[in-house]
């Protein structure tokens, strides 16, 4: 307990912030979020008294400051041991390092961010598309209502959209990339004025990065959607190709004739011998496995620059 009892609510919550600090951004955002909404509640709730009155009652049943920042990391910690996806473990030493490292190449497999990252690598191309335009449309009609009465209000439904779609986007980042986001909205402005309010807009770097964020989607999201296709199309197709060709010099029945045609027709026919086809079914493999790597890789990243952008640090 501080020896002092925060004067306000943005007191206590510049309090609760600073006992946060250097900590998760998100965290702190959810933290900051469930105080200012208690807190306005319960000074809603006892009116008459004034909110030093208020909060000196709060502060012993809810909490200081500093204990509710405790209370929250511990929490936190607590939720991310218990939702942790198991990470691949090493054999024992007496396996050869070689058979270890190829275990652990393909483990890739057995991760479950490889096939969440792999289905926001080809999602990201239509969210990318999506807020793109949402941001276009939604800058130009500003910029050309400005003049007018309506241009005001519609700016500010706009960057409350913006913040809708920004906290969508980050549960799902959360959901594909493992990066903690915030599982609360931002906590909403207190009363103020019209003019206040879009000043505030203007003045908060979150409103631009997340625009800057919305923009920056649409080649990112072409970025991963080409490689995932391009990868596992070219991987997909080499192994396929070599079962097919092997099968078909089995003597098994297949419905269409199949043959190997990538260069000339030493090198075609320098495929089709059992060691080609042995060679490129390796290939394809290796190509499929090292795109998973990869994507699950970029996916990553990306949800470290979501959170850099989205979130108030």
């Amino acid at each position: 307990m501080t020896s002092s009892i925060p004067e306000s609510i943005d007191a206590y919550l510049q309090a609760l912030r600073a006992a946060l600090a250097g900590h998760d951004a998100a965290l702190i955002q959810d933290a900051l979020y469930d105080a200012e909404q208690h807190l306005r509640a319960e000074c809603a709730a006892a009116a008459p008294r004034s909110e030093q009155q208020v909060l000196a009652a709060i502060v012993s049943s809810y909490g200081s400051p500093e204990e509710v920042a405790a209370a929250y990391l511990d929490t936190e910690a607590r939720v991310q041991a218990a939702f942790a996806v198991p990470k691949y473990a090493a054999p024992q030493t007496s396996t050869p390092r070689e058979t270890r490292g190829l275990r652990k190449f393909f483990a890739v497999y057995t991760d479950i961010y490889t096939w969440t990252a792999l289905f926001y690598s080809m999602l990201a191309l239509f969210t990318g598309i999506f807020y793109f335009t949402f941001v276009v449309t939604g800058t130009t009609l500003s910029i050309g209502l400005a003049i007018l009465i309506i241009g005001i209000p519609f700016f500010i439904a706009f960057i409350g959209a913006s913040r809708v779609l920004a906290y969508v986007e980050g549960r799902v980042i959360e959901v594909m990339s493992g990066e903690r986001m915030p599982r609360r909205p931002r906590a909403p402005t207190p009363e103020q004025s019209i003019g206040k309010r879009i000043l505030a807009m203007f003045s908060d770097a979150r409103t631009w990065s997340t625009l800057a964020y919305f923009v920056l989607m649409l080649p990112l999201g072409i970025l991963y959607f080409v490689i995932a296709v391009t990868g596992l199309a070219l991987g997909g197709g080499m192994l396929s190709s070599a079962i097919l060709e092997a099968l078909q010099q089995l003597g098994l029945p297949l419905y269409t004739t199949f043959d190997i045609q990538l260069g000339g027709a030493e090198f075609d026919a320098w495929l089709t011998h059992p060691f080609g086809l042995l060679l490129l079914a390796i290939g394809g493999a290796l190509l499929v496995t090292a795109t998973l790597h990869l994507l699950r890789a970029l996916i990553r990243m990306h949800g470290k620059l979501a959170k850099r952008m989205l979130v108030a640090w």
